[in-house]
């Protein structure tokens, strides 16, 4: 065991992650978590790792982004991706958690830990100079550190508005009406589906726009600049009659049998709905159901009025109504080494979300690369970065001062970016078909890791950390 101990500010995905990869190197851990003494706009719970947004982590398959990222994750004995994958429920061909019980066990597991110490306060002040420390607050950091972050960095923190999805219970839906489908019978039919006809969506539309919104409180007098991937419903709608149609309430590939062959496509053109709105579990046994796509900052009043209009959710009772929220994130680029150290600070690091990744897998990944190179430096050795090749890596350079040197941030201005195989370099050789490509992206991805892995290995006493490569 080593002497120093690390001290880890946040105990969300990144800050989990983080603790648990410092702990299992031998390093001991403070953790620190300002709930339930002061909560934050979208969190409810007390627990670690609780997920806001939605309960997907995207893709299973490696041959999208972001289940190569996964893939990644689980090379690395990644504490969220195998809780994750303890705790999955049905969702076609992604992977998707039961909220509740993923966040009970992560807290859990790490508060059982004999080298993890947790803390519940709120962190006012900057961490010393002298101690290793990793900031993983998120994006939902507090005021108070928010401005000594800023102090210290010298660079305001960017900002954009994000909203959760409402959830509600699954036995108050009308099953007469409601379907379970996967598009195009993929997999198993993990979704259950309300479909619109075209006048039910018109006047859903109309009341979306028109409905009354939840005011911002503290952010009324910014102009509200939300994240692409996660638009308010109404603000989607505002774009366009069939908007939506084109987005979350696409109802191409998703059938009822009972309304004939899917495959008949005359059949089909003539009894496929205007659009079908889409319910995820939420849990294994489906007593809580999550609205697809439905982030929103309605006033509850009005999400209740309005959502009841989809057909089949007529009745439907609210477990949770969708909400808003300011994310912060640092401007990265011209703040952090490929390493995530802070370049005027080489014990002081960032991960997660508020270092402008998107998406949970990828904050895990950022806690698990914190977590490895603050235990390296714990222990007086160099510190690391993943190799570009593969999602981890190419995540790491896109937030780091990597991508300053790669582009001109003067013009591209600095936004939060998911898993994407734009990330990546090139092949050496182009390869038209685009799952042959991404299987291209797989094999180089471990073939670089596999490098990395024995590079890492030898920096440790012994193999505490990783796993054998997928």
């Amino acid at each position: 065991m080593v002497d120093k101990e690390v001290r880890v500010i946040g105990a969300g995905l990144a800050g989990s992650e983080a603790a648990w990869q410092l702990a299992n190197s031998g390093v001991r851990v403070k953790l620190v978590e300002m709930r339930p003494l002061k909560s934050t706009p979208a969190h409810h719970t007390c627990e670690f790792g609780e997920l806001v947004c939605s309960n997907s982590f995207g893709a299973l398959s490696p041959d999208r982004a972001a289940g190569l990222l996964q893939q990644e994750l689980r090379a690395f004995n990644s504490l969220i991706i195998n809780t994750a994958d303890k705790f999955a429920v049905p969702a076609g061909g992604a992977l998707a958690v039961d909220r509740s019980k993923f966040s009970c066990a992560l807290t859990e597991t790490l508060s059982n830990h004999p080298l993890i110490e947790i803390k519940r306060f709120e962190q006012l002040d900057f961490p010393s100079k002298e101690n290793i420390t990793i900031i993983a607050t998120g994006p939902l950091t507090s005021d108070e550190l928010s401005y000594k972050i800023k102090d210290f960095t010298g660079i305001n923190a960017c900002h954009f508005f994000d909203a959760a999805s409402p959830i509600i219970y699954g036995d108050t839906i009308n099953q007469e009406i409601v379907f379970k489908a996967s598009r195009y019978d993929k997999g198993d039919p993990a979704y259950l589906n309300c479909p619109m006809g075209k006048n039910d969506y018109i006047q859903f539309r109309n009341e979306l726009i028109e409905g009354e919104q939840a005011n911002l409180k503290d952010f009324e007098k910014e102009s509200a600049n939300f994240f692409e991937a996660c638009l308010p419903i109404e603000e989607i709608a505002r774009r366009g009659v069939d908007t939506m149609r084109f987005g979350p309430l696409k109802s191409i590939g998703l059938w009822d049998p009972k309304w004939g062959d899917l495959y008949d496509k005359e059949n089909r053109l003539k009894k496929r709905p205007h659009a079908i709105v889409q319910l995820r579990k939420e849990d294994l046994e489906g007593k809580l159901l999550n609205m697809v796509g439905f982030q929103t900052n309605l006033k509850w009043s009005e999400q209740k009025r309005i959502f009841r209009m989809i057909p089949g959710l007529e009745n439907a009772e609210f477990v949770r109504f969708g909400v808003m929220h300011r994310n912060t994130f640092l401007e990265s680029p011209k703040l952090l080494l490929p390493t995530l150290q802070f370049m005027k600070r080489e014990n002081l690091f960032a991960a997660g979300q508020i270092t402008g990744t998107e998406g949970y897998a990828a904050a895990a990944a950022g806690g698990l690369l914190a977590g490895i190179n603050a235990s390296l430096l714990a222990k007086g050795k160099k510190t690391v970065s993943f190799p570009s090749e593969s999602m981890i890596g190419s995540l790491m350079n896109f937030i780091s001062n990597r991508n300053k040197i790669m582009s001109n941030q003067k013009k591209n201005k600095f936004q939060p970016m998911p898993a994407s195989f734009g990330l990546v370099p090139e092949l050496n050789k182009r390869i038209k078909d685009k799952r042959l490509r991404y299987k291209a992206y797989q094999e180089r991805s471990k073939e670089a890791l596999n490098v990395f892995k024995r590079k890492l290995d030898s920096c440790f006493e012994k193999d505490h950390i990783l796993v054998e490569i997928y």
